[in-house]
């Protein structure tokens, strides 16, 4: 099982919505990944596998956690499912 963590800068709405998607992709794809909900300050000591957030604050992160998924629609299944597959093919 396969540790995420879902953040934003502020940890409040946008990253929610987000959570909510990738829960549901997760679900839907039966994939071995289990996230969980935070801000950017979350980072710190953050020991999982890939951190799920918005794609204008991927950049910022990048070398902040193992691997780095940035989303430009957190409302689009699809897009998510993609990255999350990439990221799931990385461990293979």
């Amino acid at each position: 099982m396969y540790k995420g963590l879902v953040a934003c800068r502020a940890g409040m709405g946008s990253s929610m919505l987000l959570k909510i998607k990738v829960d549901q992709v997760i679900s839907e794809e039966k994939m071995d990944l289990k996230v969980e909900h935070g801000n950017l300050d979350s980072l710190i000591g953050f020991n999982g596998d890939v951190v799920i957030t918005m794609e204008d604050v991927a950049h910022e992160i990048a070398d902040k956690a193992p691997y780095v998924i940035g989303v430009r629609n957190i409302m689009d299944k699809e897009e998510i499912k993609k990255k999350l597959n990439e990221f799931l093919a990385t461990k293979q």
